[in-house]
C-alpha cells in the first residue's frame, strides 16, 4: 500500500492554475523525491497533503483512505519557510510545539535533551531563537517536526542554511528513519540529495506531472546506452570491427586513454567487455547514466 496516492489534483487561485490533474503515488518506507522548478506547484501540493489547503478536484488518500483532519498527528511536516517565535526560548518552544503533537510533558521533555545533545546544540536550551544562527535554528526545527516519530515525514528544502557537515547529519538521520520504517517526501533542489536518498521521484514542471517512478529506472530510461572505458596503451584504439559498439570520443588521460562508446541495446555489456579484454588493457568500464541534475534540466526546459 502507499502511503499517499494523489489522484488527479487540481488547484486554481483565480485564474492561475498551481496543480493541474495531478496523480503520483509515494510508496510505503521510501524516500520520494518531489521535485520542479521554482513555482512548479510542489508546495501547493504539499499544502494540500498537509491540509492546510484542500484541492479543488481531485484526492488525496493517506494510508488508501481519503485523507481527513486525524492523520496530521501521523504526519510531521518541515515548510521552506521556517516558524520558529524569535522571543521565545528555545527548550521552551521545542516542549511547546511537542506538547501540540500529543506528546506527555516528562517523554518529550526527555527525547528533547536526547537529540539537542545528538546535534551539539543542549547548550542553546535557555537562548531565545532570535540569538539563533539559521542553521541552529533549522536544527531546532527539523527536532521538532520528527520528534513525535511521524509515520510520514514531509520535508521542504530541509537542507537550505546547513553546512556540509550538518547536511550530512540531516541525511544520515533520514535514512535512519527509513530503516526503522518512515516514509519521507524530501523536495529539494538539491539534486545531489536526490541520488543519494531518493529510491523514487516525480517531477512537476509548470503545474503538471511531467514523470514520476523509481529513481534508478528513470536515470536509466534517459541514458544514452553509453560506456566509458579507461584503458592503457601506447596509441590510442580505434574499437574498428568491434560488433554492436561505436566510438562517440575519445581523449588522452594521465593513465593513457579515456574512450566513451555507444552500444546498441541487443548488445550485451559482458559479452562487449569480454571482447575488448583481448584486445585492450582495460583499467575501468562503467556504463554512463545521466545524472538527475542534466534530467531535470533536460526536462523543465
Amino acid at each position: 500500500m502507499d502511503v499517499i496516492t494523489c489522484r488527479n489534483v487540481v488547484k486554481r487561485f483565480n485564474q492561475f492554475t498551481a496543480l493541474d490533474s495531478v496523480s503520483l503515488s509515494v510508496p510505503k518506507g521510501k524516500i520520494f523525491g518531489l521535485l520542479g522548478p521554482n513555482g512548479a506547484g510542489k508546495t501547493t501540493l504539499i499544502r494540500i497533503m498537509n491540509q492546510i489547503t484542500i484541492p479543488d478536484s481531485g484526492e488525496v488518500l493517506f494510508n488508501g483512505a481519503p485523507i481527513k483532519k486525524n492523520d496530521i498527528a501521523y504526519i510531521g511536516y518541515l515548510p521552506e519557510e521556517r516558524g520558529l517565535y524569535k522571543k521565545m526560548k528555545v527548550g521552551e518552544q521545542a516542549l511547546y510545539l511537542a506538547r501540540l503533537k500529543g506528546m506527555s510533558q516528562q517523554d518529550a521533555n526527555k527525547q528533547l535533551k536526547e537529540w539537542f545533545i545528538k546535534f551539539g546544540i543542549q547548550a542553546w536550551w535557555n537562548k531565545k531563537v532570535e540569538e539563533l544562527s539559521k542553521g541552529m535554528a533549522q536544527k531546532v526545527q527539523f527536532i521538532t517536526t520528527v520528534l513525535h516519530k511521524p509515520s510520514l515525514l514531509i520535508l521542504d528544502e530541509p537542507f537550505s542554511g546547513f553546512d556540509p557537515v550538518n547536511v550530512q547529519l540531516i541525511r544520515n538521520e533520514l535514512l535512519d528513519m527509513k530503516e526503522k520504517g518512515a516514509s519521507i517526501i524530501l523536495s529539494t533542489h538539491n539534486m545531489e540529495s536526490v541520488e543519494e536518498l531518493c529510491d523514487n521521484i516525480a517531477l512537476i514542471n509548470k503545474a503538471k506531472l511531467i514523470i514520476t517512478g523509481e529513481l534508478d529506472e528513470i536515470r536509466r530510461n534517459h541514458g544514452k546506452n553509453e560506456v566509458e572505458v579507461i584503458y592503457r596503451a601506447a596509441e590510442p584504439f580505434h574499437f574498428a570491427g568491434i560488433p554492436l559498439i561505436t566510438l562517440s570520443e575519445q581523449s588522452e588521460t594521465r593513465q593513457g586513454y579515456r574512450a566513451v562508446l555507444g552500444v546498441k541495446k541487443e548488445a550485451c555489456s559482458s559479452e562487449i567487455l569480454r571482447e575488448l579484454l583481448t584486445k585492450i588493457d582495460i583499467l575501468s568500464y562503467r556504463e554512463l547514466i545521466p545524472r538527475m541534475n542534466d534530467i531535470f534540466i533536460k526536462l523543465v526546459s
